[in-house]
């Protein structure tokens, strides 16, 4: 079967996570993704596992793209990225707003010789604004979008703290990828470009299903948050709201009502909960758990070590961590591209590239360029292989 996107070109200028990530998902998808990486490498190089020459964060956000390695700093570096991006599709950069313009390579420059090029460019803030001249991580995002003081209030933690994952980068990179398909979907049918300003900001808020209980000053009808229960089966988190559990519970298992005192309803939840645990902790084994969860309709899950996450059922029926080659003669875990279609192909197919290790093909296959024609770009090409 054919990948949706074999014939798309993207050459992906951006560094780290959102602009990456973005690129990854193009590259499951079977885009040919040229990632363009500076002499001093992409940051995410300094992080994780160190294995045939890509550390871990890095080979997870670029697997299945090809490299060629550009030092826009000298002369020839804006105009190979020039002549590039005038055979892509799409570009995607993820500089500080103005960065990609002072670079020569803005999409006001790289649009001049290619007029249907779509190119996506995520700041924090977006290309114009207060903020816009912000450095922007996901952490910030964390923090400025009230994602943190939420948690810690929920959570009841004095002390904010960020999450252990990078949800802003990644629901960038996500809405990023949507506007690029809907860019490339409207230029099917008018020919014409575009320059999409994705703030990661907006992004969050957009993907936010519990921002509207803050904004209408209406927190106090939310649901209430999913508890963990240690459990014969272990510690399982209930999915639900805890007043509709003690319905349940009272109803299918014939729990009563706890005698309150004088009917203070802040003992009163105290003591359900207290009865509810109780009756979970008497169950003897993960079956008579499972069963009595089953029996209400409760969704479960098994609070797990990600490290771990190889041996969930799922995980390992749908494939969803694989192994693949580590170029050191051995293999390294993966996790698959989560878009399985009826009659096309989608996932990983290649490994993550070392720096420049494309340089002359790319050059060949993109520009037509063969030895002799690549030395004008000499001076501004670089590889570590």
């Amino acid at each position: 079967m054919a990948y949706p996107l074999e014939d798309v070109r993207i050459l992906d200028l951006s560094r780290v996570l959102a602009g990456p990530f973005a690129g990854r998902m193009l590259a499951d998808l079977g885009a040919d993704v040229v990632k363009v990486e500076p002499p001093s490498g992409d940051t995410t190089r300094l992080y994780g596992a160190n294995i045939g020459g890509n550390p871990g964060y890095y080979h997870q956000q670029n697997v299945g793209k090809r490299n060629i390695c550009i030092d826009l700093a000298v002369p020839g570096g804006a105009e190979l990225v020039h002549r590039l991006a005038a055979k892509a599709d799409i570009v995607i950069e993820n500089f500080r707003p103005g960065v990609a313009d002072r670079l020569g390579i803005g999409y006001g420059h790289l649009s001049r010789a290619n007029p249907a090029l779509i190119m996506l460019s995520i700041s924090g803030f977006g290309q114009t604004g207060p903020d816009s001249q912000r450095a922007a991580y996901a952490p910030v995002i964390h923090a400025e979008a009230g994602l943190l003081l939420r948690h810690a209030r929920i959570a009841g933690i004095e002390q904010p703290a960020d999450f252990p994952l990078s949800v802003a980068d990644t629901n960038a990179g996500l809405h990023g990828l949507v506007a690029v398909l809907a860019a490339l979907w409207m230029r099917q049918r008018t020919g014409i470009g575009q320059h999409i300003d994705l703030a990661m900001l907006d992004a969050t808020l957009a993907t936010d299903d519990f921002l509207h209980f803050s904004l209408e000053q209406s927190e106090h009808t939310a649901v209430l948050p999913s508890e963990v229960w240690d459990t014969a089966a272990g510690r399982l988190l209930i999915a639900g709201d805890f007043r509709n559990i003690w319905r349940l519970l009272k109803a299918h298992h014939g729990l009563e009502e706890p005698d309150a005192g004088e009917d203070d309803p802040a003992t009163r939840i105290a003591l359900r909960k207290e009865a509810a645990r109780a009756f979970i902790r008497s169950l003897p084994d993960r079956a008579s758990v499972i069963a009595a969860l089953d029996a209400m309709n409760l969704a479960w899950g098994d609070v797990r070590e990600t490290a771990n996450l190889a041996e969930q059922p799922t995980v390992r029926h749908r494939g969803s961590i694989l192994e693949i080659d580590d170029r050191a003669g051995g293999t390294r875990p993966i996790v698959q591209s989560p878009y399985r279609f009826s009659a096309a192909e989608s996932g990983v197919h290649g490994v993550a590239p070392w720096r420049g290790e494309h340089n002359a093909e790319v050059l060949r296959d993109w520009l037509g360029l063969d030895a002799d024609g690549s030395r004008q770009y000499h001076e501004c090409l670089q590889s570590e292989v």
